[in-house]
């Protein structure tokens, strides 16, 4: 049986934050980054999740038409970390497994997205209905 990633981690601190245009995601990279620091992350875990955060950030934007974004503190077993979960409305990822390749794009990127990210941070967990929307969520542990 496979956890998910949310059972056994306690949210800390829980903030929501609304997606909608280019211009919402330097306040959103300002909210991460802040509640790394509270963390006590160090600053190349910072800049891991930070960078993970964009590039999903900037998909949302893109594939999703925007949508809403969870910024969590969480604790799990004397760890802490970010929370983030990217929750869309856009049109779906037909093929998870596809996307997640390296090198696989849509668009006219080097198809570094979604599985850059994942290796960026410690655990990654995407769903998708193609018609209802994507929902990815990440977590960067402050010691990992």
């Amino acid at each position: 049986m496979r956890m998910s990633m949310s059972q056994m981690i306690s949210v800390i601190t829980k903030q929501s934050m609304l997606i909608q245009q280019d211009h919402d995601v330097v306040p959103f990279r300002n909210r991460v980054k802040e509640c790394a620091v509270k963390l006590k992350m160090g600053l190349v875990n910072q800049t891991k999740l930070i960078t993970a955060a964009s590039e999903l950030v900037r998909n949302m934007l893109k594939y999703g038409r925007g949508g809403q974004v969870l910024i969590e503190g969480v604790s799990k077993r004397n760890q802490f970390g970010v929370r983030l979960v990217f929750i869309d409305k856009g049109p779906g990822i037909p093929d998870i497994a596809l996307a997640m390749k390296d090198g696989y794009s849509t668009g006219k990127s080097l198809g570094l997205g979604l599985p850059g990210t994942k290796r960026l941070v410690n655990e990654f967990e995407i769903e998708s209905t193609v018609g209802v929307g994507t929902k990815v969520s990440i977590i960067k542990w402050c010691n990992g």
